[in-house]
């Protein structure tokens, strides 16, 4: 007979046979379920007050998931009520473990619940979603040790007890496999025993218990995610801009966005540039300066470039870089229409994002309007890396094009806010208040439209002309 003994407070051991069973197939990851399941490790619920980090792995995932998976997390311990991370497949098939950390302190004592969503989206696949909520017990600072086990094992069935001195003792064993085992915790000990372990493996924790939650898999629809609002262009319209603001900051997700003279009547551009006087715009004078198609900026490799294809020509920090050259975009890169009469039309790139640009204006025009020039159809990813902007542009929501439609993303939480006439806009991070979403990027002005082609559809290449 084997034995496994823990006569430390709180010690949880796993190990495995000294030799393998005959015709048993080993399984390539330890204790791995048939059905999935997340594996949650490092709970103490004895450090109340005090910061705590929950392991959490998963086990038995189908092979047809996405290689990364979104973890979202709701629950009233966790920073700001909840939290966004992502499982990813390490190059030998296992899932590389996920950490959430929060702190009990200043909590009321008691059982809180911990919510999980797991979505599995990827091209060429299924969206598929699972979800499991357990509980984390954050008990009072004078609880006993026998206090905190009774509850703990009120809440998990299937732990096995034999009580000796207020003593958890736990056996796992594979389906198929006679046990014969004697496992003793005492003095306030938690001992675990996992024959599912692959040869050699022993973990050690001390303070720790572990155990797993099934994963129910949610039905989701068949058909593509429809935005409320579909919109290729659009514009966040602020009715009292505040210094350093802008009264309209104007959207387009394109993959290339053409930069031309303002017209009322069947423009040729998708961003409609108008000259700025000391007096306020001016949509004829200089600005008659400009091409109907002066510029366009497209997505370059990692970046974004832009090319000179007007009549006039642009200035980059000063240079003209030729006609149908294509320039790659710097932050605080100066771009001046034209390159004859200097003036006209002064922008300035203020951010350069894994998903677009954000352009602001350096002329009279500053406080009227800035642009996110975003790529369609694309997510930038949460937690979102740092990318370079300037301060003006760091101020600004995190906004991306998805599903047909414009969203906001809090970069805190990871929420994900569809951007809608009827949205309110108040209790969204960075948004300037008051705010209003509107469907066009020029809703102050009535533009007419008369041709058929749809100037907010991708752009042919080679179909640019000059004005």
């Amino acid at each position: 007979m084997r034995t496994a003994r823990a006569s430390s407070a709180g010690t949880a051991l796993d190990a495995a046979p000294a030799e393998p069973a005959p015709n048993y197939a080993r399984p390539v990851q330890r204790a791995q379920s048939a059905r999935p399941q997340l594996h949650i490790s490092g709970f103490d619920p004895r450090a109340a007050g005090g910061r705590q980090a929950l392991k959490m792995t998963l086990r038995g995932m189908p092979e047809g998931c996405a290689p990364g998976l979104v973890l979202q997390l709701q629950s009233d311990l966790i920073p700001n009520g909840a939290s966004q991370q992502s499982f990813v497949r390490a190059s030998g098939g296992e899932w590389r473990p996920v950490f959430a950390e929060f702190s009990s302190r200043g909590k009321e004592h008691g059982q809180y619940q911990i919510s999980i969503e797991l979505t599995s989206r990827h091209a060429g696949l299924a969206t598929r979603k699972w979800v499991c909520t357990f509980v984390i017990l954050v008990p009072r600072p004078d609880a006993t040790l026998t206090e905190i086990h009774r509850i703990f094992l009120s809440t998990h069935k299937n732990v096995r007890v034999m009580a000796d001195d207020a003593a958890i003792a736990r056996v796992s064993a594979p389906d198929g496999h006679s046990v014969d085992i004697d496992v003793t915790a005492r003095n306030a000990g938690i001992a675990q025993l996992d024959l599912g372990a692959s040869a050699g493996k022993v973990d050690l924790s001390f303070p720790t218990i572990a155990w797993d939650e099934d994963l129910i898999e949610i039905d989701m629809p068949q058909g593509p995610a429809v935005h409320p609002h579909p919109s290729r262009a659009a514009s966040l319209v602020n009715a009292a801009p505040e210094a350093g603001t802008q009264r309209q900051v104007r959207l387009f997700a394109l993959d290339e966005c053409v930069l031309g003279r303002f017209e009322l009547v069947d423009p040729e551009a998708n961003l409609l540039l108008t000259h700025y006087t000391p007096d306020g715009q001016d949509t004829n004078g200089l600005t008659r300066r400009l091409s109907g198609r002066h510029a366009v900026i497209r997505r370059a490799g990692a970046g974004f470039e832009i090319e000179d294809v007007s009549r006039y020509g642009i200035l980059l920090d000063g240079v003209w870089p030729g006609k149908h050259k294509p320039t790659t975009l710097r932050l605080g890169m100066r771009i001046e229409l034209t390159a004859s009469i200097k003036g006209i039309v002064v922008l300035t790139v203020s951010a350069i994002m894994p998903h677009g640009v954000i352009l602001h204006r350096l002329d009279h025009g500053a406080s009227a309007e800035c642009y996110y020039l975003l790529m369609p159809e694309t997510h930038p990813g949460y937690p979102l890396k740092a990318y370079p902007a300037t301060p003006q542009a760091a101020a600004l929501p995190i906004l991306l094009h998805r599903d047909g439609g414009f969203w906001h993303l809090d970069q805190v939480t990871g929420k994900e806010t569809a951007l809608a006439p009827a949205t309110p806009l108040d209790k969204l991070s960075r948004i300037a208040r008051p705010s209003r979403f509107a469907s066009d990027p020029y809703p102050e002005h009535w533009i007419i439209r008369t041709h058929a082609t749809d100037l907010y559809e991708t752009v042919a290449a080679g179909a640019l002309s000059t004005a």
